[in-house]
């Protein structure tokens, strides 16, 4: 049932296909009026996060995640921290390993699956006794915090959770990064991976081979060489990518989950859109717009994009609806 009609139709008019609409907001987009109180948070094996909050001593909290590569920093977290801030919401960015500005201190990063790094997020969320919580997530973020959800009970003050662009099946998401021009998004990622790899083997201990690092051209070739060495829970790529990806926990999900995938999203492919999932479900809400590319969804003339009015919308008609009646 819960297939919603998307309201988004208008992009920019030079915004001429998926990739326009995915590389130019994260080129040249800034955002101004949000500001951070920084906290780092010590990790029980003893690496740490950064977390960027808005505190406005509001009853409600709004968690971020951001995306591969990304940070609190990057304009798709900053414009929702700004939005929500000025509407009765006290946020909660935060920062992968090695996202923050600052390298990590143990030798592995953050992967999709790294579900124990959000989890001490959310507690930390959780301890400031907020009387709800909404998760927010884009793309890599997204998935890892649908399959937190997925995987156990979450306290019952989380009420909800939104996702954009998020790759629901890892393994699809990587090949279709192989594509054609998709390759320009795997080629800036790996590449910036890398140099992250390099730059910690000057500080600590890193047991891979660098040489082999530096040769690295596709995901599944870094896994292999880097995250498989440090997650040695893993039997191998296929084992990694199929004990991580989201979409085999989204039907345990009990909480409202808004899923917006734009149907020319270059880094997904049909698995990436439970379209079947959705229609059985009471909780999981897909929407796909035709257009929108990869955490894009652009308004013309509009200092906002579609997402944060689409989580308003989804938050005021279904999550505050549905809290409402279990109450």
């Amino acid at each position: 049932m819960p297939i919603i009609n998307s309201k988004y139709h208008r992009r920019p008019w030079y915004f001429f296909n998926g990739h326009f609409e995915t590389i130019i907001p994260s080129l040249f987009y800034e955002v101004n009026g949000t500001s951070y109180e920084r906290e780092r948070l010590e990790l029980a094996d003893g690496d740490f996060l950064d977390l960027d909050w808005v505190r406005n001593e509001n009853k409600r909290l709004m968690v971020l995640s951001h995306g591969l590569e990304g940070s609190a920093d990057r304009h798709y977290i900053k414009r929702p921290a700004h939005f929500f801030s000025e509407r009765g919401w006290d946020i909660l960015a935060w920062n992968n390993r090695s996202c923050s500005g600052e390298m990590n201190r143990l030798p592995r990063f953050y992967h999709h699956g790294a579900t124990e790094d959000i989890a001490a997020v959310i507690d930390r969320g959780l301890a400031e006794e907020y009387d709800e919580i909404v998760l927010m997530g884009y793309s890599m973020g997204a998935g890892m915090q649908q399959k937190y959800l997925g995987e156990r009970k979450p306290d019952n003050r989380i009420k909800g959770a939104i996702s954009f662009s998020v790759p629901c099946n890892v393994q699809n998401s990587a090949e279709m990064l192989k594509i054609g021009a998709n390759r320009i998004y795997e080629n800036r990622f790996i590449s910036k991976l890398k140099q992250k790899i390099v730059e910690k083997s000057k500080q600590i201990n890193v047991p891979v081979d660098l040489d082999v690092i530096k040769k690295v051209k596709n995901f599944k070739e870094f896994d292999e060489a880097f995250t498989l060495k440090v997650h040695t829970e893993y039997k191998d790529a296929n084992d990694f990518y199929s004990r991580i990806t989201s979409d085999q926990f989204l039907p345990n999900i009990k909480i409202p989950l808004l899923i917006v995938n734009a149907l020319n999203d270059p880094m997904l492919g049909e698995p990436c859109y439970p379209i079947e999932l959705a229609k059985q479900s009471e909780n999981i809400y897909l929407e796909m717009p035709e257009k929108g590319g990869h955490v894009g969804f652009t308004i013309p003339g509009n200092q906002w994009s579609y997402m944060e009015y689409a989580a308003e919308g989804f938050i005021n008609e279904v999550i505050n609806s549905k809290s409402f009646a279990k109450n």
